[in-house]
């Protein structure tokens, strides 16, 4: 059996083909999308867990001395490493939630592959994450359908960094498809994600269309100016059709940090001096925030960095400001911050004021946000997407017909009105925010595996 999988940056979906239409499938209760999450007793305790709970072993030398040193240190810190110790989706961010600060939890491990200046031990560790990630929803798929899922086409983006160009992206995809095999599936293809929506897309179409097709996904953009429509439909090899490909690594959570950056971080420092008048640093307050940089949590959360935001506190004109920084520190709350910026964009999608309370421990703090602010706050990340969208148009030199907007970040009325000012006067279609890409993975994996 054979599944169209969009292993997503903010939510992981798979669908199967019946009777001629996608069915995405339930992966989470009865919910087709699970957040692209996992949390852990300890960092060292998903690779004891693979190998332990699902019975996957390494396949390299590299992964095997990982595994080695996971025992070791969860033997040594006196951890059995149980049966439900790793939990995905939203149970691992009920659980990361609980008790920040006595769990290893991770989201969006896509957001990684791809990065520059890894070590193979980390690219191994990834591609553990990312295994236990589609192992997890590999069975959740078989429970459902009853048969075994050998086949699958995932999705990918046109470049899963900015930086590092092909080789980055050959080291992404070399990590799914390790990952994916391990997981259990036999056959696996890869198509581009936007591709994918805009086949969903062309099954509705009557005639012969030329659309751009902009995928603002978590992690990354991706815009694909494509010929589709009847005369298309039922050919096998598309080159033909695709007149140009952009893409980059910016996508919703670039706003969720961005907005986070600037109306929520001030909360905690940002923005104030020391006693002597000096700026704080700014990094202390951008990489607690930068869930999409291995780097900047690396940084903020080593062990030395806390000295120095100790001695912050010490020289600061607000040290109740940096007393919270310290908090962020000690029970690892980035992802709790960057997860309140979130909900206030959804909101502001839908009304011009937002108001969120934000839990630090034994305070409650409260921000309140517009429309304005919002779109002040994220401008950087707009204007990335602005350059994709023009840069995917000077390819081809072609005007489309339509523009079809798919991604959960599609929502925003803001990435709705650049596109307006772009092109005017071109229809822009909304998809399935979510599900688009999905389902246009399942038509393709048809294509391919029948």
């Amino acid at each position: 059996m054979f599944i169209g999988f969009d292993y997503g940056t903010a939510n992981c979906s798979v669908a199967m083909m019946e009777n001629g239409t996608p069915r995405l499938l339930p992966l989470e209760g009865n919910s087709p999308f699970i957040p692209s999450t996992l949390c852990a007793p300890t960092r060292e305790a998903v690779s004891e867990y693979l190998w332990r709970h699902f019975n996957i072993k390494p396949t390299d030398q590299v992964g095997e001395q990982l595994l080695r040193r996971a025992v070791s240190f969860n033997r040594e810190e006196g951890i059995d490493v149980e049966p439900g110790d790793l939990r995905f989706g939203r149970a691992a961010l009920d659980t990361y939630l609980e008790d920040p600060e006595e769990v290893y939890y991770v989201k969006s491990p896509k957001s990684f592959l791809g990065a520059t200046g890894l070590r193979d031990v980390q690219i191994s560790f990834f591609e553990d994450l990312v295994c236990a990630m589609m192992a997890n929803i590999k069975q959740q798929a078989e429970a459902e359908t009853q048969q075994d899922i050998l086949q699958t086409v995932i999705g990918r983006p046109v470049n899963f960094q900015g930086i590092g160009g092909d080789k980055a992206n050959e080291q992404a995809e070399s990590i799914l498809t390790r990952a994916a095999k391990r997981a259990g599936f036999k056959d696996i293809i890869f198509q581009f994600e936007p591709v994918a929506a805009g086949l969903e897309y062309e099954s509705t179409l009557e005639k012969d269309s030329t659309v751009l097709v902009v995928d603002i996904g978590g992690g990354t953009t991706d815009c694909s100016l494509i010929e589709m429509g009847p005369s298309w439909r039922n050919k096998e090899d598309r080159r033909a059709s695709l007149l140009a490909h952009s893409g980059c690594r910016v996508g919703g959570n670039d706003l969720d940090i961005h907005l986070a950056f600037e109306q929520l971080m001030p909360m905690f420092g940002k923005d104030s001096t020391l006693q002597r008048g000096i700026a704080m640093p700014v990094t202390q307050f951008w990489n607690p925030i930068a869930i999409n940089n291995v780097v900047a949590q690396s940084d903020f959360y080593a062990s030395a960095n806390r000295a120095v935001l100790e001695q912050l506190m010490r020289d600061a004109s607000e040290p109740e400001k940096i007393a919270r920084l310290l908090r962020v520190h000690r029970e690892t709350l980035g992802y709790q911050i960057v997860r309140c910026a979130e909900e206030l964009k959804i909101s502001l999608s839908e009304r011009d004021n937002a108001h969120i309370d934000l839990p630090i421990v034994q305070e409650v703090l409260s921000a309140n946000v517009t429309s304005q602010q919002l779109a002040d706050a994220i401008a950087n990340p707009v204007a990335k997407v602005s350059e994709l969208v023009n840069e995917a148009l000077a390819q081809s030199a072609t005007k489309p017909d339509a523009i079809f907007m798919t991604g959960g970040s599609a929502r925003s009325p803001i990435l709705r009105a650049l596109l307006e000012s772009t092109l005017p006067g071109v229809p822009i279609v909304a998809g399935d925010f979510f599900g688009s890409v999905t389902s246009g993975l399942a038509r393709y994996a048809e294509k391919s595996f029948r």
